[in-house]
């Protein structure tokens, strides 16, 4: 009788005896001539996963340097600029000269000086970067390269008088250098 002429149940009980008679006897029999072949193969398989999965762990740890190396850039400046942009009050407040006379509110107007921020308005209006006082330290860095020397030596005393933002100030006297 041939394959054709069987009926798909006669089918299904031959290869279920193929799988669970035939098989295991021929295992039997065979399985001590397989069986190396079999655990060679297996072994393969294991190193080239391990090898796989080393190279993607190292490019994931590259991928994942670069990227923390990104955030850790933009953290730093998002602290740079809110550590030079956000300034307490106090630092603000005008300071007595020795040779002035008190300017209270007792004090007639005309005897009054100027306080430090109006004095600054008008200082900062002067400087070659308009509304200087208005920009963050990076903001104000990256303006600098294309002033003159005397427009650096300006906003160097102003800075200096002022705010005393270290990276303003570092890098004008970087230019003034070079």
């Amino acid at each position: 009788m041939t394959a054709e002429d069987k009926t798909p149940v006669e089918q299904a009980v031959e290869q279920a005896v193929e799988l669970f008679v035939y098989a295991p006897i021929g295992l039997l029999f065979e399985g001590s001539s397989l069986l190396p072949q079999l655990v060679e193969r297996g072994r393969n398989q294991v190193s080239m996963a391990r090898m796989i999965g080393r190279f993607a762990v190292g490019q994931g740890r590259t991928e994942a340097t670069k990227v923390a190396g990104r955030l850790q850039d933009q953290a730093a400046g998002v602290l740079d600029f809110l550590g030079e942009s956000v300034t307490p009050l106090a630092a603000e407040q005008p300071r007595p000269t020795p040779t002035s006379p008190p300017a209270g509110p007792g004090a007639p107007k005309a005897a009054r000086k100027p306080s430090k921020p109006a004095a600054r308005n008008a200082e900062a209006g002067t400087l070659a970067i308009p509304d200087y006082d208005g920009l963050s330290a990076s903001q104000v860095v990256n303006r600098l390269a294309g002033l003159s020397a005397a427009e650096l030596g300006h906003v160097q005393r102003y800075e200096a008088a002022n705010r005393g933002r270290k990276t303003i100030l570092s890098k004008v006297a970087q230019l003034q250098a070079g």
